[in-house]
């Protein structure tokens, strides 16, 4: 099919929202397809540093670009469907495994820890909290849906679990770790740093098991990537507090710092906050680039599990960087703006384009509270950036919250 759009937003009549035009014309003509530099991935199915010409321009590495050998339906369905060969343990503080496929593809599984409905303890610290499957497949739709592009593509799947992990796998000491449990399901839970225990084993029903499928990004040696410490990371402590929650005049001092002081690297972060925002993630302390591009390149959203954890509670914290620095893409500016229309709902995009993962059909990716709230958190993108743009001309300085990446 033409294009590889999960979900399109519908189609506007021209006449009826002229404050919009910009943002429609954004979406149909000028919206990136981000390369993510994966050489090997699936051997028919690579997708690798490209070029993308758009209106007779070449587009530079940090728009990048999805080498159109498949769509991108017909990857997530390939995922979906393929047998897995192999499965071993990964590395990491929770359970996830990487799974093989008989072309040599590799996927990072992570299996369904809690209900869809079920909302993380509010006891909980934020680096306590369960990774969640549905997080991830839900992270991929947003990212692609803002017009990011900028997470490697994610597909839920039913997995049985004696066929395709127990009798595959080449880890003993996960093969170990496989039961029975009192009502007949197939449990197992691995070794990691947090919740690897039979009291937070994984279970099938009575072998089906739900989970995410990301792809795989290429190993290092074929495309060396580097991992940056959040400057707004948080303290991980529980009673420490970070630089950035004590100093109010904390960004000018990012800014000063390489990368920040060049290039688009500070409205690049601005839109991982604003995305981990929506998806109430707290648990950002890293992202990562390929160096092939130096600091003319692109962030990679990896690690997305900890969003989605609650719907009843917003988290202000998260749009720090935007509240202290004003700085916002004009044309992701214009994307929220849209999305905030009642034609353009933000949920209404998000259900339609999570309607397209295979675990739709078991049941809706995320419930309509988490959907609900995502509108109630774009309105608070939106006004965050009114403030700026008010404090700006209150001051009588030009209106420097928009970098203008359009021309």
């Amino acid at each position: 099919k033409k294009g590889t759009t999960v979900a399109l937003l519908p189609k506007a009549n021209p006449e009826s929202q002229p404050a919009t035009k910009a943002a429609i014309w954004i979406h149909k003509v000028i919206e990136p397809c981000y390369s993510l530099v994966m050489t090997h991935i699936f051997s028919l199915l690579h997708l690798c540093v490209c070029v993308c010409p758009i209106n007779g321009q070449c587009v530079r590495s940090q728009h990048g670009c999805v080498v159109r050998v498949c769509s991108l339906c017909a990857l997530l369905l390939w995922k979906h469907s393929q047998y897995c060969f192999s499965v071993q343990k990964s590395g990491g503080t929770q359970l996830k495994l990487v799974m093989s496929f008989p072309n040599y593809g590799q996927a990072m599984f992570k299996p369904m820890k809690q209900e869809r409905d079920e909302e993380t303890n509010s006891d909980l610290y934020y680096f306590s909290d369960f990774e969640r499957h549905n997080a991830e497949i839900a992270a991929f739709h947003l990212d692609r849906v803002l017009g990011y592009r900028r997470i490697p593509p994610v597909v839920g799947r039913l997995v049985d679990v004696v066929k395709e992990i127990k009798d595959v796998t080449t880890d003993r000491k996960l093969a170990r770790t496989f039961f029975t449990s009192p009502v007949g399901n197939v449990c197992f839970y691995g070794q990691c740093s947090y919740y690897c225990s039979t009291e937070h084993a994984v279970c099938g029903r009575p072998r089906d098991l739900e989970a995410s499928l990301a792809v795989m990004l290429p190993d290092l040696s074929l495309a060396v990537r580097r991992s940056w410490r959040s400057p707004w990371r948080r303290s991980y402590s529980r009673s420490k507090l970070a630089k950035w929650e004590s100093e109010p005049d904390y960004c000018s001092t990012v800014t000063k710092t390489p990368p920040f002081n060049k290039g688009t690297r500070l409205v690049d972060f601005i839109d991982l906050v604003i995305l981990d925002f929506l998806m109430s993630n707290m648990d950002r302390h890293h992202y990562e680039t390929f160096e092939k591009f130096g600091n003319n390149t692109f962030l990679v959203h990896l690690d997305n599990g900890r969003a989605f954890g609650r719907h009843s509670k917003d988290e202000p914290s998260i749009l720090a960087p935007l509240e202290q620095c004003c700085r916002i893409r004009r044309t992701t500016w214009l994307r929220l703006r849209l999305l905030s229309l009642p034609q353009y709902r933000l949920s209404d995009v998000m259900r339609a384009s999570l309607s397209h993962d295979p675990l739709h059909s078991v049941a809706p990716l995320l419930s309509e509270p988490h959907l609900a709230a995502l509108d109630r958190r774009l309105k608070t993108v939106l006004e965050t950036v009114s403030r700026c743009q008010k404090r700006q001309s209150e001051d009588g300085g030009d209106d420097g919250v928009l970098y203008d990446d359009i021309a």
